[in-house]
């Protein structure tokens, strides 16, 4: 007994033992607490709530913008071909062996220049022998006339002698006009775009021997629906740009409107002519044609990166520098990377270009 005693007074002086050291702790940190808050001169607990705080405070970077005043225009848009006016295959018009080439293809030629040659021997026999026979036909006319004066002939000879010189002189002309289309030649002034001969080919009439093209102007024909077609005219101002490469834009306007519409499609034939394409636009380049339907010259424009759209309304954030302000805009013509602003702002205020989506109203930004 006395020794379960002994152990029991030892198991209650080391609990004592701990909870003394354990109460020396806790002072110690309150101590050591109070000493820091009076350094700092802030309460215990509070820092954690000023870092927050300080959080929620800081800026959000943006980029802004300045908001211009300037035209912008709505467009009608089609896309075409540009194709020469006049392209045209020349064909044979007599049957014969190419002698000669006179151009190649990319060739600049004249109206009745020779393109190209046939052998000539034949047709060149052929004319000979009718003049000939003209000659004797026109003499034995000639010698008729005198005697029929003397009244040595009866008028019956001489009318056959008189249609018989008629023929020769047609046979004449028809020699002279075989010979004349052995010289193949340009319909019009142009380019030759393809050569479709070789020297010595035989060729019959009706064989397509070159393609001519005229590229002056070059056109595109859009067709669109009759609606849009109402406020058009000929003569308005288009622009046209290439396919390949949209930062190549010309000049153009309205040449001709179909007075019919297509009933098969309901579409209007529109034909643009170009004005003066830069030299890396070839024909047969493919464009896309823009006709302005509608134009404001001193419009407010929003940068399009600005606009924020949430189903049938749109706002912006505009900024003093300092801090982000909500802004419902009216939105008109949208152009490019830019958007008319009916009203919400005015020109020269800075818009939130960058950086908006996280934005609330009121709060701190930094412009980047």
């Amino acid at each position: 007994m006395t020794a379960k005693i002994i152990a029991s007074k030892w198991r209650l002086v080391a609990i004592a033992a701990l909870v003394l050291i354990a109460g020396t702790a806790v002072v110690w940190g309150v101590t050591q607490a109070k000493a820091d808050a009076a350094e700092t001169g802030a309460k215990p607990g509070e820092e954690e709530t000023t870092a927050e705080e300080t959080q929620a405070e800081s800026a959000i970077p943006v980029e802004v913008a300045d908001i211009q005043s300037g035209p912008v225009a709505s467009y009608i848009s089609a896309t075409a071909n540009l194709v020469p006016e006049d392209h045209v295959k020349v064909l044979a018009e007599a049957e014969g062996r190419v002698e000669s080439l006179r151009v190649e293809e990319g060739d600049l030629v004249n109206r009745g220049q020779t393109l190209a040659t046939l052998v000539r021997d034949e047709a060149e026999i052929a004319l000979a022998k009718a003049r000939v026979r003209a000659n004797n036909a026109r003499r034995a006319w000639e010698r008729a006339e005198d005697t029929m004066e003397q009244g040595l002939i009866s008028k019956e000879e001489f009318d056959r002698l008189t249609m018989e010189f008629e023929v020769a002189k047609s046979d004449v002309a028809e020699a002279e006009w075989r010979l004349d289309r052995t010289v193949i030649r340009a319909p019009f002034t142009g380019v030759v775009t393809e050569r479709l001969i070789n020297p010595g080919k035989h060729l019959r009439p009706g064989d397509e021997v070159f393609s001519v093209a005229d590229f002056d102007p070059l056109i595109a024909r859009i067709y669109l629906p009759e609606k849009d077609v109402l406020t058009l005219e000929e003569g308005r101002r288009v622009r046209l740009s290439l396919a390949a490469d949209p930062s190549i834009s010309f000049d153009g306007r309205i040449r001709q409107i179909s007075p019919v519409v297509d009933t098969a499609t309901g579409t209007v034939k529109v034909t643009i002519e170009a004005g003066n394409p830069p030299p890396t636009v070839r024909p047969g380049a493919f464009v896309s044609v823009d006709i302005v339907r509608e134009r404001h010259e001193a419009a407010i424009l929003l940068p399009r990166r600005s606009v924020i759209r949430e189903l049938r309304a749109a706002h912006v954030f505009v900024t003093d520098g300092e801090t982000a302000e909500k802004r419902a805009v009216s939105l008109g013509i949208e152009e490019g990377d830019v958007i008319e602003v009916v009203e919400g702002v005015v020109a020269g205020e800075s818009v939130i270009v960058a950086g908006q989506g996280g934005l609330k109203p009121g709060a701190k930004v930094k412009i980047l």
